[in-house]
């Protein structure tokens, strides 16, 4: 499966700073069996939007972005990702949220957003190497299916009992 990964940040697309989180999360999708490439952007609304829009036009079905999720002003990646996206799917953000809570008090500063647009997911990542791994940890068990259920593959759920019974 194919999978882009968006590094925004002013200093990365300058070449003022090593790009660390995008490369960590290539390896972690892979590990989650997906083959990725890196892509650097500035902060921005309209560079989000591009290039997560170059992203879907390549066909990948999964776009992570790393960066521009906090409070500073120029992180802006929420506003040019809610731009892109046609369904949003807020629970993959809240569960990123929800695994900091009492572990890492900053994690509730988190904007991050996720939601699907025709056959792909995208979803904001922190900036960090450690947000990205810990993120991916998260929501990594469901990637595959959710890229797989939008893609058109069939899905177990009509053989799972509806009353709360496995």
């Amino acid at each position: 499966m194919k999978a882009g990964v968006l590094t925004v940040s002013d200093r990365c697309s300058r070449g003022e700073a090593e790009d660390r989180s995008g490369p960590a999360a290539v390896v972690a999708l892979a590990g989650l069996g997906f083959e990725a490439e890196v892509r650097v952007v500035p902060d921005g609304v309209a560079s989000v939007e591009a290039g997560i829009r170059g992203f879907l036009a390549d066909g990948v079905g999964l776009v992570v972005t790393t960066g521009g999720t906090g409070f500073a002003p120029r992180d802006l990646t929420p506003e040019g990702t809610v731009l892109v996206i046609e369904r949003p799917a807020p629970g993959i953000a809240e569960a990123m949220r929800a695994d900091t809570f009492g572990r890492i008090p900053h994690g509730m500063l988190s904007r991050g957003i996720a939601g699907i647009t025709g056959q792909a997911l995208i979803v904001n990542l922190p900036g960090s190497v450690a947000g990205v791994e810990e993120g991916l940890g998260v929501i990594g068990p469901a990637l595959r299916h959710a890229v797989e259920l939008l893609a058109g593959a069939d899905s177990d759920h009509a053989e799972q009992p509806s009353d709360g019974t496995s």
